[in-house]
């Protein structure tokens, strides 16, 4: 052990250590060893677009010849490749890594490790564009990862990046497909009322004909890498259309939904790898305590020996304290010699599904994981509670990336507190305050004191503060540990009271004012406030803070440094009568990037976490973490001069088709939005609202777009700006976000 490092003695004597000076560098260096010692092909797949799903789908197709090893979720960075590479065992017979870049530079690392014998570059666009000068560089950087590899699959059709690969990588050592004739593989589709047919004729004049389960043409593009892949490897065509009978148009996400008689489901059921589930696990381990932990479980497919696969799989789950693990297979049964008493086994999905009754489980945790042709979607739809057609999605991928980014922005001795009031602005505050809690913040902040009990309740142990408590709501402060904000003298006579007739402390937060004009000490009243804060025993400053009017405008530039030196002021004061231990902050989300030199010791994240950038200085840097959903309920035909919905005040002159979607005001999609004010996306394209926005529905113009009862409609998400439609009728991103009603239901997931 190295002088300069100690290691706490509850550990140090059962563990060993290597210290280096780069981790990062170290985990790269062993992953490179342990690739070097795997000799049978890898595949690798980097682009803009669909490098996920596309290594998802290419594990199923194989799987059903080969034991295959792939990167878990979306493994792609300069962490989580090593991580994917530590998950090939000398067992597997082809590995699959995507590969995922933000900037010049990072791919080189990648290529070292992966050195991938057979190639896909998907696509290329504009996504995460802002680390590189142009397209054209970043095509050039993804494309390195393809300087050693034997092959490269792309398509010709995609000119742009065509034209790059081919200046750049000789023809022999390139598979170009393409729907027009003359290259390595040509495609011809035929669009089918369910899905698609798929030949393709190979330079050698051999034909393939392939039946595809859906007809999209992103899903269309993704698959056909897939197929000329397999072929590529010396995959038949009929086991190929095995595996493609299997595939289903899903998320490939592990995806956290409410589950029956408040119980939560993580819903993976796609996956069948042990590097998945280990993945999955570790989601589960995050999650807020529940009354049992509950493993469902699928036999593993093509993953060799049985006794060797069912072996380590115990040893992977023997670690999570699991209180129930249900196996749905013949050779999961192996399973029972390493957890008796807590492993029951049904060799069906039928057969557990006859079984399974929903009332058994009660504010449990369940992960539900398994192979594709096991169907446990069927398993997740009769547990999972009833969910109304609309639902907000929060991506944990986004929310980490967005938290990330703001701690980039401050100082490492910076804390940071996140505001989670108001239902977490709409995205609910018990899931995203347990996943900030796993990310490292330092506090959280709730409007009124009954949130904080919600959270303590929970299981959240962050300090919490309360911004607007009620003098009736101290004991309750007291009693769940949470921290009100003191913006009075008499509010802070009452807290010292209680505290002293109690005989108990408590911490509290003093609010400046020094511009709002809401709440707050005043400057003048800074004596005042000292001789309370004396005489205080058993009342806690936390911290002392302000709130700046308008940090995110240019425009109070000067008025926002009035307020700050005022803040300085008074802090000079405080100081002398509080204890060194004292917290002091200014900035909100857009102080912390208008004014990043007055941190002070505290931030407060606010609307920045949740993907809103209000100074537009870092908009392209952050990523929407929420996407509103619903489905059509119906289509119409409308004629010439018919009305649409109440007052008659929808039409389309000349003539059309509606969809009726289920979501309305009461669901917190703005009644402002409508008469053309409003649109949705449905198939990609834009639907303008017709007539007014109704209590529990709308009316879209779908007129020229395929759309069908029961077709999803994206409300907004990382396609529709939630500030474009804040602008559309004259309100702030904030009050479209905490308007959605709490019958909407939140899906939270990793992508």
């Amino acid at each position: 052990m190295h002088e300069d490092y100690d290691t706490p003695k509850s550990i140090g004597s059962h563990a060993s250590f290597v210290v280096v000076h780069d981790t990062r560098l170290a985990l790269q260096k062993l992953a490179k060893f342990q690739r070097s010692k795997f000799l049978k092909p890898v595949v690798s797949i980097t682009g803009s677009n669909g490098k996920t799903i596309v290594k998802e789908w290419l594990g199923q197709v194989l799987s059903q010849k080969y034991q295959v090893a792939k990167s878990p979720k979306s493994y792609n960075s300069q962490v989580g490749v090593p991580l994917s590479i530590f998950g090939i065992e000398e067992d597997h017979q082809v590995a699959i890594l995507e590969a995922g870049i933000s900037k010049t530079g990072e791919m080189k690392a990648l290529e070292e490790m992966i050195r991938p014998d057979l190639g896909i570059f998907t696509n290329i666009g504009t996504a995460h564009q802002e680390g590189f000068e142009s397209i054209e560089q970043k095509a050039l950087e993804k494309l390195s990862l393809f300087e050693k590899s034997d092959f490269l699959i792309y398509c010709k059709d995609q000119s742009f990046l065509a034209k790059i690969i081919e200046e750049n990588f000789p023809k022999k050592r390139l598979i170009a497909w393409s729907d027009e004739p003359g290259e390595d593989f040509s495609r011809s589709l035929k669009l089918l009322d369910k899905g698609a047919k798929m030949f393709l004729l190979k330079s050698d004049l051999s034909t393939f004909t392939f039946q595809i389960p859906f007809k999209d043409p992103a899903s269309l593009e993704n698959i056909t890498h897939v197929i000329i892949a397999a072929l590529s490897l010396g995959q038949t065509s009929e086991s190929i259309q095995q595996g493609l009978n299997h595939l289903k148009s899903v998320d490939m996400r592990l995806t956290l939904k409410p589950g029956i008689n408040d119980s939560l489901l993580i819903d993976d059921t796609y996956n069948n790898d042990l590097a998945g589930l280990k993945v999955a696990l570790d989601f589960m381990q995050q999650q807020r305590p529940k009354n049992r932990k509950i493993l469902i479980l699928s036999d593993f497919l093509q993953q060799g020996s049985p006794e060797k696969i069912y072996s380590s799989v115990s040893d992977l789950i023997g670690s999570y304290n699991l209180d129930k693990i249900i196996g749905v297979g013949h050779e999961i049964s192996l399973l029972a010699n390493y957890f008796p008493g807590r492993f029951e086994n049904f060799f069906s999905a039928e057969k557990l599904l006859e079984s399974l009754n929903p009332e058994q489980f009660s504010n449990d945790l369940i992960l539900i994981t398994g192979a594709r042709p096991f169907g446990f979607e069927r398993v997740v739809n009769k547990l999972q509670q009833r969910i109304h057609g609309t639902t907000l999605e929060i991506n944990l991928n986004a929310l980490t990336h967005n938290f990330n980014f703001y701690k980039k922005l401050i100082k490492p001795e910076t804390k940071v507190m996140v505001m989670v009031k108001a239902f977490a602005y709409g995205g609910g505050a018990l899931e995203i305050a347990n996943h900030l809690q796993t990310m490292g913040a330092d506090y959280l902040a709730v409007a009124f004191t009954d949130e904080g009990v919600t959270l303590r309740k929970q299981g959240i142990s962050l300090p919490i503060m309360v911004l607007n408590p009620l003098e009736e709501s101290i004991e309750l402060c007291s009693e769940f540990n949470l921290e009100p904000v003191v913006f009075s003298s008499e509010f802070f006579k009452s807290i010292n009271n209680y505290c002293h007739s109690s005989d108990k402390k408590l911490s509290i937060h003093l609010d400046m004012d020094t511009g709002m004009r809401r709440l707050g000490f005043e400057e003048n009243q800074l004596d005042e406030l000292i001789d309370l804060i004396a005489k205080a025993k058993n009342v806690k400053i936390a911290s002392v803070y302000t709130h700046l009017v308008g940090a995110d405008e240019e425009i109070h530039k000067d008025f926002s440094i009035e307020q700050i030196e005022t803040f300085i002021r008074m802090k000079s004061r405080l100081e002398n009568c509080l204890p060194s231990s004292t917290l002091y902050h200014v900035l909100n989300s857009a102080g912390i990037v208008a004014f990043p030199e007055f941190q002070f010791d505290m931030v407060r994240l606010g609307i920045g976490l949740y993907g809103v950038e209000v100074t537009g200085k870092y908009e392209s840097s952050l990523r929407a973490i929420s996407t509103l959903k619903t489905t059509i309920s119906q289509v119409k035909i409308l004629a010439a001069g018919e009305t649409v919905g109440y007052s008659r005040k929808g039409s389309l002159p000349q003539g059309g088709k509606i969809a009726t979607l289920s979501i309305g005001y009461a669901d917190g999609y703005d009644r402002r939005f409508s008469n053309g004010k409003g649109y949705v996306l449905i198939d990609g394209k834009k639907a303008e609202v017709v007539g007014n926005v109704c209590m529990d529905m709308c009316m879209v113009d779908v007129t020229g777009i395929e759309a069908k009862a029961g077709d999803e409609a994206i409300i907004y998400g990382e396609q529709i700006s939630l500030k474009e439609l804040a602008e559309r009728i004259g309100t702030i991103p904030y009050e479209l976000l905490t308007n959605i009603s709490t019958r909407v239901k939140r899906i939270y997931y990793l992508d």
